[in-house]
């Protein structure tokens, strides 16, 4: 049963929320995080990407950089741009993107959970990427930004939440960068963290929608604590990590598309005819389509659009992994066809999610940067959670979720 507690947050004063806060630290480069920042000395960007604070060019593994992080956590907690809560709570964040509103409970997640398998990964993670967030987390002795997690829907945590959605909350403000809306409650009342904990208690498994990587430094940094301490007992605030947890249903993933610098040797005939072997292939002319079903593909070529519709029996409705269009197209179009046989590492392949859209597609092609473009339809949270109930891994650059997480709302600390 997953394993849950409230914290003391460290958070910014609710006049300085929008000066503090920031996008994550992993969806911008180090030029942009400093462009970003600006003048801006309260800017979260000087804790989670401290490079900024130092000449361009610096790299931001540099031992120095993770000094200044920890220099700079602490200078904000001395000039009062974030305070640690008196007591221990829950907090509840809201996100609203395009008139839909999704509601997350901030909680610390039990790093045995994670280490015994009942907080649910659905993708591989990388070990220099892992130490990377290690180290930030061992310098700070503090979890800076959260994870992203989901748990089945739960109708009396979903009734609890909408009555503190009824009232004022503690920040409410709309991000410059993505233009969507984030508010924040502050659950104070022992009998509703009493009952979140007894929600959370009663499911077997929550799942990592996002933030795999952070999710696995958190854990492991923990862990690393548990054997550190001889009088170790448990009840220690390193054994668990910040998470914002989601109803499942409520969760948004878009499409996660492929941009191809070349038709490895065939003209674009050829790669048509070849495609026809596994797909019905339709073209759609020069106006944007977008995949309409599962199994449908929209390919740009030659500033054309084709819908490409998979073949009875070219995936396995009972293996969640081959049912999966990621999969699909990997095997029957970018590898068999085009010879991309590792999307982590093959140069002749990028990916485009989120909100930029199939436009970003079509310029990317039509510029000449790339050859062909493929648009897929968007995997679907049952999907993943299927796959991360079966124990298998989702295949490379399967999710886009939207919206992601603002960092700097609350922090976790370690002691």
């Amino acid at each position: 049963m997953a394993t849950i507690k409230p914290f003391r947050g460290i958070r910014p004063p609710k006049e300085l929320v929008e000066q503090v806060e920031s996008r994550p630290y992993d969806v911008l480069d180090s030029d942009e995080a400093r462009a970003e920042a600006g003048d801006n000395e309260k800017s979260l960007y000087h804790i989670i990407k401290p490079e900024i604070d130092f000449p361009v060019g610096t790299s931001e593994y540099d031992p120095k950089v993770y000094e200044k992080a920890a220099e700079n956590f602490q200078k904000f907690q001395d000039k009062g741009w974030l305070v640690q809560d008196e007591q221990e709570h829950y907090y509840i964040y809201a996100q609203t993107m395009q008139g839909k509103t999704q509601y997350g409970l901030v909680v610390g997640a039990y790093v045995d959970d994670y280490m015994q398998g009942r907080i649910k990964k659905h993708e591989l993670t990388r070990r220099d990427k892992e130490e990377d967030r290690m180290k930030h987390v061992r310098v700070n002795n503090a979890n800076i930004e959260p994870v992203f997690f989901a748990y089945p829907d739960n109708k009396v945590l979903d009734t609890l939440i909408m009555r503190y959605a009824a009232t004022k909350p503690e920040y409410d403000f709309i991000a410059p960068i993505d233009g969507f809306r984030h508010q924040f409650w502050v659950i104070s009342d022992q009998q509703d963290i009493d009952t979140i904990t007894k929600e959370f208690g009663k499911m077997p498994t929550m799942y990592i929608a996002d933030g795999h990587h952070r999710s696995a430094a958190a854990a492991l940094v923990g862990a690393e604590k548990q054997k550190q301490n001889p009088h170790h007992t448990g009840n220690e605030e390193y054994n668990y990590f910040m998470a914002v947890c989601f109803q499942a249903s409520q969760l948004t993933i878009l499409d996660y598309n492929r941009v191809v610098k070349d038709l490895n040797g065939l003209s674009s005939e050829e790669f048509l005819a070849a495609l026809q072997v596994n797909f019905i292939v339709e073209d759609k002319g020069t106006e944007i389509y977008k995949p309409q079903q599962l199994h449908e593909f929209s390919l740009y070529l030659d500033q054309h659009w084709f819908s490409l519709k998979a073949k009875e029996g070219t995936y396995d409705n009972s293996d969640p992994i081959g049912v999966l269009d990621v999969d699909i197209s990997s095997r029957l179009i970018l590898d068999e066809i085009l010879g991309i046989k590792d999307l982590r590492s093959d140069k002749r392949i990028d990916f485009v999610g989120g909100l930029r859209g199939l436009g970003e597609l079509k310029r990317r092609v039509d510029n000449g940067e790339m050859r062909m473009a493929l648009a897929l339809y968007p995997v679907s949270m049952q999907q993943i959670m299927d796959i991360a109930d079966s124990g298998k891994i989702m295949p490379p650059k399967a999710t886009w979720f939207e919206p992601k997480l603002r960092s700097g709302l609350v922090i976790h600390k370690l002691d």
